[in-house]
């Protein structure tokens, strides 16, 4: 068996045809590993948050190829089958736009096993009860709005809906950017104890480096759709080779104002 859950290889995407194409991601290629947290870092407009997207179909590619435990993950359609789909889920920036301001809670969870046919009703229904538990929610948060939490809770829901399915690949894109910094803690805390306690490999999308240092053993570095610099992020952080991996570890804010950084 090998090492590699998902492998990317020239991952191409482009938007429109002809002179108004627009190359939002060119040769990527990364691997993700059985059971780790796989960093994705950059300025808003690299081209991350678009090579997450396609991964769990949402976007299709125009060139490259991703396979995903042995298999070809997109169809000569460039679609993702929906057996693949369920086992790649995606937490989202704001939680606050990822879920149906319309559809209780416990029914947001509930569609997601009917679309994948997991279950029975009442099956379906028990399973989303116990997946919000685990949450650390009440039975009566079941049938309350998404308006009727905080935007933590919120994210906490979003990662419920993501892991209900039994996913072996979580992409998680910027989880804690719309959150306040005690809630980010939380949040991050709660990613790694799952991830321990299912198996789940993930790839963590962000911007901000000193959250992706924290849970990310090996990161890529993109720049203006391009992978600039890839490696251990322990290695990348103390000896970064590439000007714009610098770049971005300088705007990292220092919480000491006696210190200055070098420009």
């Amino acid at each position: 068996m090998s090492d590699v859950l998902l492998s990317v290889r020239d991952l191409e995407i482009t938007y429109g045809r002809g002179r108004s194409a627009f190359h939002a991601v060119r040769g990527v290629s990364f691997d993700v590993r059985h059971g780790e947290t796989f960093g994705i870092v950059g300025e808003s407009g690299s081209g991350k948050t678009t090579v997450g997207k396609s991964l769990v179909g949402l976007v299709k590619p125009s060139g490259g190829t991703v396979e995903f435990d042995g298999q070809q993950l997109h169809d000569r359609h460039g679609d993702v089958p929906l057996d693949a789909r369920r086992r790649i889920q995606m937490v989202f920036q704001d939680p606050h736009s990822s879920l149906n301001p319309r559809r209780r809670v416990g029914s947001t969870l509930v569609e997601a096993l009917t679309i994948q046919g997991i279950g029975s009703p009442s099956e379906r229904e028990e399973r989303a009860m116990a997946m919000l538990a685990r949450m650390g929610f009440s039975p009566e948060h079941f049938h309350r709005f998404p308006h009727e939490f905080s935007g933590g809770q919120l994210q906490r829901i979003g990662i419920a809906r993501a892991l209900i399915v039994s996913p072996s690949l979580v992409v998680c894109d910027e989880p804690v950017s719309a959150l306040d910094v005690s809630i980010q803690a939380q949040i991050l805390n709660l990613l790694s104890d799952l991830q321990d306690e299912l198996r789940l490999s993930m790839i963590f999308i962000s911007h901000d480096l000193s959250v992706v240092r924290h849970v990310a053993k090996r990161i890529v570095v993109m720049h203006r759709g391009e992978v600039v610099e890839s490696g251990d992020t322990a290695e990348v952080f103390a000896d970064p080779k590439h000007d714009y991996t610098r770049s971005l570890l300088a705007a990292v804010p220092i919480p000491d104002p006696a210190q200055r950084r070098a420009r």
